[in-house]
């Protein structure tokens, strides 16, 4: 079931905040992410799709069906919450069946169906437990299969693991992957984990102020960002200000290095971006693009050390991922160096 938005502007009363032209398509099947900072529109989005707020312009097209003026109850779209909102003085069966009792569906199939989603969903046996007897990622998952169970032609997922604990989020991350994948549910996901959206999004779509700045998939906004924006909110990386000394040269102030230069004209100021895990740490002398100076801060994370670098003249650090943090250099490969207009 394909889910567009085409043109989509809404304003809260007497602000200008909410999104301002927002046009987007997903595919049948396709998980996209929703990223930004907040106050971007995410939720705002998310909330009109499912017909939480109403009063927008532009169309919000589900299965070819425009949803503007359709009741919530006519969607047919399940929503996952940030805080699950399950009923507490129901069961975990009845939650789950909640949305197949509103459509009419009796007793004893809901009960039929809701032990289904359990057992997808690992919980097996939970049936008549009351969601206060729950773990965090217990209800996590009850939430899930309620929002699955019958079948809806869309699923809106509102942060649904930021409330949870880190140890458990990258496993529950990935069951919820599988679970949209096997289930061919069309999906949009709001989070503010980079991370999350990266791993679990067939594509990203990143709002500032409203506004749609760059959509693609997770390689293509992590690895060919239009702008600083977008390159700053996608993953780590040193961001650094430099002219174009000439074809295939860069001049940072500290040093000038190689690299493509497409496009920029000689002299022209630019962005310069690399990511953490291209710096290699103590290149040996003679390498394209090293650079001297020292380490000024050092973060052991286990598998990986991420390190400050500080070049010999430079006003700011690189940061950079090693398996050991570099002792007097540091070097960049050309073509892991990216411009972004200045």
């Amino acid at each position: 079931m394909s889910l567009s938005f085409e043109h989509v502007n809404f304003h809260y009363r007497g602000t200008e905040i909410g999104v301002h032209d927002v046009s987007l398509g997903l595919n049948s099947g396709e998980l996209v992410a929703l990223i930004g900072p907040s106050g971007s529109g995410k939720t705002t989005l998310l909330r009109l799709t499912a017909g939480l707020i109403s009063g927008h312009q532009g169309r919000i097209v589900l299965n070819g069906r425009d949803l503007s003026n359709r009741p919530v109850h006519e969607r047919h779209i399940g929503m996952m919450f940030q805080h699950y909102a399950l009923f507490p003085h129901l069961s975990v069966a009845d939650n789950i069946g909640y949305g197949l009792k509103m459509a009419g569906v009796d007793s004893p199939a809901r009960r039929t169906k809701a032990l289904e989603m359990l057992e997808l969903v690992g919980l097996s046996g939970f049936a008549d437990r009351r969601p206060a007897q729950l773990s965090g990622g217990q209800q996590q998952r009850v939430a899930l299969a309620r929002a699955l169970a019958y079948g809806p032609q869309a699923l809106l997922l509102d942060e649904p693991l930021s409330a949870l604990d880190a140890s458990i989020r990258g496993q529950l991350r990935d069951q919820i992957r599988l679970l949209q994948q096997q289930f061919g549910a069309t999906t949009l996901l709001v989070t503010h984990d980079q991370e999350e959206a990266l791993a679990m999004a067939d594509r990203i779509a990143l709002l500032d102020q409203g506004r749609v700045l760059q959509y693609g998939t997770p390689t293509e906004l992590y690895e060919n960002p239009l702008n600083e924006t977008v390159a700053r909110f996608v993953g780590l990386s040193t961001i650094t200000p430099a002219t174009v000394r000439a074809p295939g040269e860069v001049d940072t102030g500290f040093a000038v290095l190689a690299c493509d230069t497409g496009s920029h004209a000689s002299g022209s100021a630019v962005k310069l971006l690399v990511r953490p895990e291209h710096i290699e740490a103590d290149p040996l002398p003679g390498t394209v693009n090293r650079i001297e100076g020292r380490v000024t801060l050092n973060r052991y994370l286990g598998s990986f050390n991420r390190y400050d670098f500080m070049p010999a003249g430079s006003a700011a650090p690189w940061l950079g991922e090693a398996r050991h943090a570099p002792q007097t250099a540091i070097a960049v490969a050309p073509e892991h160096i990216r411009l972004l207009a200045a």
